[in-house]
This record gives C-alpha cells, sequence and structure tokens, in this order.
C-alpha cells in the first residue's frame, strides 16, 4: 500500500531485523538514506522486534535524524502492550490489520 500509492519516496522493506539494524549502522551519517518512519513487527525471525529496538535504542543517538518506530504486529497480548510502554522510541502500537486510512494518516502526519 505505501509504495502502490506513492505515499514515500523510498521504500526499505527487510526480511528480519538483525538486517533492518545492519543497514541503519552502515548508513547513520546518510540522512537521505534513512528512513522517516519504520513499521516493526515484534515476531519477526532471526532478531525479534523487542531485540531490534534494544539494538536500535543503542544506535539511535549516532543516526543522522530522528525516526519514528511504529509496532504493527497480530499480538494483542496486554504483556506486549505493556512492554512497548517501555520503549521511547515507539510512537504507537498498531494491531494488524491496519486500516488503510490509518497508515496513510501516519505516513502525512511524518512528512508534515
Amino acid at each position: 500500500m505505501v509504495g502502490k500509492d506513492q505515499l514515500a519516496n523510498k521504500l526499505w522493506t527487510f526480511t528480519d531485523a538483525e538486517e533492518a539494524i545492519s543497514y541503519l549502522e552502515s548508513h547513520c551519517a546518510e540522512p537521505e538514506n534513512m528512513p522517516d518512519i519504520i513499521f516493526l513487527d515484534i515476531n519477526m525471525p532471526i532478531m525479534d522486534g523487542w531485540q531490534f529496538l534494544s539494538e536500535f535504542r543503542m544506535i539511535k543517538s549516532r543516526l543522522s535524524k530522528l525516526i519514528k518506530v511504529y509496532i504493527v504486529t497480530s499480538s494483542t497480548d496486554p504483556k506486549d502492550i505493556e512492554q512497548a510502554k517501555e520503549f521511547e522510541e515507539v510512537a504507537d502500537y498498531l494491531v494488524k490489520p491496519l486500516n488503510p486510512d490509518k497508515l496513510k494518516e501516519l505516513i502525512l502526519e511524518t512528512k508534515a
């Protein structure tokens, strides 16, 4: 939806969080190669979303821009929702499926 509706100039997708952290670290001084928003699933292979957030927390001061992180997950477990609140890096906790209008709103809000 994001790419199809041209809501983003660039769109990066990663199959696991370790790949995403590696990308962020290698491009941290290049704001044009940094995302404005990260949509993060907490259930991923190799490195899950919680591990990603812990790593992200450690590198965020080196990043050339502020990045909003939204957890997008199928989990409605209250423990996950509470755990997300422990990360100031998390802008919001969104449960799948995402409403296309909500997604568009988040993206446009970030661009404003």
